[in-house]
């Protein structure tokens, strides 16, 4: 028991060590915990057994999947159903047959050819969503789309693995009837959501312990049901969160379940680098570079085609793309059981751990340079756009004016209000947002608006900033901000350009570039306060006033939220 705690305080300090350092240099956290598993493992020994490590790290997915579920809303991927059954299944197809062909052409056997084939068409489920996560980019088209691909993926993978696991006679029967088992469980987990859950958990949210150990209960219920018919404790840990996303409480229960899903992500990323085996790279060197290509270059290529012939635009391409370039944990699971059954050599399996850390790595990395990656290639994609006549993402609405005195970009929360201020000083406004379903519900308010980021050069080009006297945004990405700001001050110097930032630091470097006035929320709400302090406390008339206008300002945005889920529904 002791070496077990000392094992993973070792880990959780330098882990900590060197997150602090990578944060100091403003760089991804993900790779430095996987260098955390290397130093700790192969280059000094110091952790020899990992199998409680690896233990912890399948909670830590577990956990993830819980929390992923949870932000899920199953509704949200109806508009991009097609492409990612079809489309996802057709990359998966094309990917396979790439890596099959490419191993046996430099000499390996037929059986671990199909293994590398099966392993580098499935993507990071843990490692894209923690990083869309923290770009908060999961409910843009790019993030929905990548999720349902991710989603394809897994139910693939979980076949895969039932295959391998069920090898002989039956396989496809024991196959069918566990996904059988499967869909009947989900069907009456909803039933339940909708009957039961919803009484349990308005009674354990009036206690905040009590909704944490509930929330855990479902989560651990839901994984003990589903492994006990076959499938990973993970798949059912990821239905118990889309069955409690849909209760009022989801926004409570994530944050309680933060800091557990953080702590056991960490051990994971840890447990990638602790499995690496020493072995003779200059052996390895070019089935590693092929590999590589296979998963960094041809998976992305493949997948804007398929978007592409779809009828998505190539930035919305090249975002989805970019961001499932690694290898799975599903695909280490599957290499582990390749080495077990001795149908994947040492070798191979040395191989498939080296490429998932580079792919992983290179990921944290593209993920949150993209939108500078995008600037500078962005317009060599055009060609993508003509591989179909549709456009899946002409999601806007436009009087017949040339132009609008105001853009705003940012509709949800800040970005209602400042709208509403807005068209009582009669400006002429157009809003801009990432999220397609603001944007179409704003279309069928006949209020102007077009689906965007500003991030895209040519979308601030097709907004004509060079007539727009104010520009407002409520979006705190720093990079696009920067952007945009040098944007309007080139072309229209005159204009008064009003951005957020959610820290001090960054909002005096927008002041430095251009920024007219800088939104920092927790500033703002600051200042706000004070400038009604003396009004509440000044007499009870004023308060009540203060109050009944509060109250009147909330009733009509959560009457507007709900009319607007209705619609969705």
């Amino acid at each position: 028991m002791e070496t077990i705690f000392l094992d993973i305080g070792i880990i959780i300090i330098v882990a900590g060590l060197l997150a602090y350092l990578a944060r100091l240099l403003r760089q991804p956290l993900i790779p430095a915990f996987i260098i955390v598993g290397i130093i700790l493992g192969p280059v000094l020994g110091i952790i020899t057994d990992k199998s409680v490590v690896d233990a912890l790290s399948e909670i830590g997915i577990t956990f993830l999947l819980f929390s992923a579920g949870l932000e899920l809303n199953l509704k949200k991927l109806k508009e991009v159903g097609k492409v990612v059954t079809v489309g996802a299944l057709a990359q998966m197809a094309i990917l396979f047959g790439a890596g099959y062909f490419a191993f046996k052409l430099m000499g390996y056997a037929t059986i671990p050819s199909i293994y590398i084939g099966v392993i580098i068409i499935f993507s990071s489920t843990l490692v894209i969503v923690k990083l869309l996560a923290d770009k908060k980019e999961l409910d843009t088209l790019h993030g929905r789309i990548i999720i349902g691909m991710l989603l394809m993926q897994d139910l693939v993978a979980i076949i895969v693995l039932s295959m391998l696991n069920s090898f002989g006679a039956g396989m496809l029967g024991s196959i069918a009837l566990m996904f059988a088992k499967g869909l009947l469980i989900l069907g009456i987990g909803f039933f339940l959501a909708k009957l039961v859950f919803a009484s349990i958990f308005k009674f354990a949210a009036r206690n905040d312990e009590l909704l944490f150990i509930v929330s855990l209960m479902m989560m651990f219920f839901f994984a003990a049901v589903y492994m006990s018919i076959g499938f990973s404790i993970a798949i059912g840990a990821f239905i118990a969160g889309i069955l409690l996303g849909h209760l009022p409480y989801k926004h409570e229960i994530i944050g309680q379940i933060r800091g557990l899903k953080e702590f056991f992500a960490v051990l994971f990323f840890v447990s990638i680098g602790l499995a690496l085996i020493p072995i003779d790279f200059l052996s390895i060197m070019l089935p590693a570079g092929v590999m590589l290509a296979l998963t960094v270059i041809l998976l992305p290529v493949v997948t804007m085609i398929v978007l592409a012939l779809f009828g998505y635009k190539r930035r919305t391409a090249f975002l989805t793309s970019i961001s499932l370039a690694q290898l799975s944990e599903f695909g280490l699971i599957i290499a582990r059981v390749g080495l077990d059954k001795g149908q994947l050599s040492p070798e191979l399996f040395s191989l498939t751990i080296i490429v998932a850390l580079i792919s992983i790595a290179l990921t944290s990395y593209i993920i949150k340079y993209d939108d500078q990656l995008y600037n500078m290639i962005g317009r060599r994609l055009k060609w993508f756009e003509k591989l179909s006549p549709h456009n899946k993402e002409k999601i806007s609405f436009d009087s017949d004016d040339s132009f609008h005195e105001a853009i705003l970009v940012g509709y949800d929360r800040t970005g209602y209000s400042i709208f509403q201020k807005l068209r009582k000083m009669k400006k002429k406004v157009i809003v801009v947002d990432m999220n397609p379903d603001i944007i179409r519900n704003l279309a069928m308010q006949k209020i102007p608006c077009m689906y965007g980021d500003i991030g895209d050069l040519e979308i601030l080009e097709m907004l004509r900033i060079d007539k727009a006297d104010l520009i407002i945004s409520t979006v705190p990405n720093h990079h696009d901000t920067t952007l945009m700001i040098q944007k309007i001050r080139e072309i229209n110097p005159g204009a008064t350009i009003i951005v957020t930032a959610y820290e001090a630091g960054q909002a005096l470097e927008l002041y430095k570039t251009g920024a007219d006035y800088v939104i920092v929320p927790h500033f703002l709400g600051g200042e706000h306060l004070s400038t009604i302090l003396q009004d509440l406390t000044k007499n009870l008339h004023e308060s009540l006033k203060i109050k009944v206008n509060h109250m009147k300002l909330l009733d009509e945005r959560a009457r507007r939220h709900a009319h607007h889920q209705a619609k969705l529904s």
